[in-house]
């Protein structure tokens, strides 16, 4: 599994310019509004999700989006969703529970998550992640961000979670 230092090193090679601030550990969108208080941008809250066919589903938004997780998968196409458990996600996205993160994906060589990407964080500039573990955030512009996505061969399904639609 990529550390974060491969993380970095990553986007360092795709062009994809970033900053990290280190912090006390963090596992829930509602810890740390200090740090995010001082980070410009959209602060996201990533979850990791199986249905029932066992399709793997990450999903990045806003922290303040609400996601009606029992009517999501009549949006996205997949079977009931429930949360991924905690081997697994080590398994696919290198990343323990608190952690979870878009920049995870750089761990899922094999492709077995589909990535959904809230559209309010798609207009979201900067974006903030964990780089693979919680107790720092990384602000990477929303190009830089897709430049990140691109360069994994991954292309987000966007969804609008207010409106219960995938625009594309």
């Amino acid at each position: 599994m990529k550390t974060r230092a491969d993380l970095l090193s990553f986007l360092d090679a795709h062009g994809v310019a970033h900053s990290t601030l280190d912090h006390p550990p963090v596992f829930r969108v509602e810890e740390g509004q200090e740090i995010k208080a001082a980070l410009p941008g959209g602060h996201t809250k990533n979850l990791f999700l199986k249905d029932v066919r066992g399709q793997l589903w990450l999903i990045s938004a806003l922290g303040e989006t609400a996601i009606d997780l029992k009517r999501l998968h009549t949006v996205i196409g997949s079977g009931r969703l429930s949360f991924g458990n905690p081997a697994l996600m080590l398994q696919t996205l290198g990343v323990t529970p608190g952690s979870v993160t878009a920049f995870g994906l750089i761990n899922d060589t094999d492709r077995r998550v589909r990535f959904v990407l809230d559209a309010a964080l798609a207009r979201a500039d900067p974006v903030n992640f964990h780089p693979l573990a919680n107790d720092a955030t990384t602000a990477v512009s929303q190009a830089g961000f897709r430049r990140f996505l691109a360069a994994l061969g991954i292309t987000p399904m966007i969804v609008d979670f207010a409106a219960m639609a995938v625009l594309h």
